[in-house]
């Protein structure tokens, strides 16, 4: 299908997550997303050069973001925020890639996300 479901958890604890697995995922703004690759996940590896490439290979990225993993002991769900653009990315293992979103962010998503940036 030469698609890439992205579910991304924002606010991690390091009771439900790894060390290397805590990524900094966050809004920029409503259209502007960080994200972080898996800590394996080099920019010249396979998987890198996919998500780099995804345009030019007719590859769709789609990102799904939720605040936390748990809420009173239920699975938060996740909210799809739509389909996305590769922009720049830096560093690897992992790789931080900013994605431009095709649809705004609903505010409120984007001021809990731009508020766990910070903290």
């Amino acid at each position: 299908m030469k698609t890439d479901l992205l579910f991304i958890t924002l606010n991690k604890t390091e009771k439900d997550y790894s060390p290397t697995t805590m990524y900094k995922d966050y809004a920029l703004d409503e259209n502007m997303f960080h994200w972080q690759s898996q800590s394996t996940i080099s920019d010249t590896s396979p998987t890198g050069q996919r998500y780099i490439q995804h345009q030019e290979k007719n590859n769709n990225i789609f990102l799904f973001v939720r605040e936390q993993k748990k809420k009173n002991n239920f699975a938060c769900p996740y909210n799809f925020i739509g389909p996305a653009r590769y922009v720049s990315h830096s560093g690897s293992r992992p790789m931080s890639i900013v994605w431009n979103l095709e649809y705004s962010m609903p505010g409120k998503l984007v001021r809990t996300t731009m508020r766990l940036a910070t903290a």
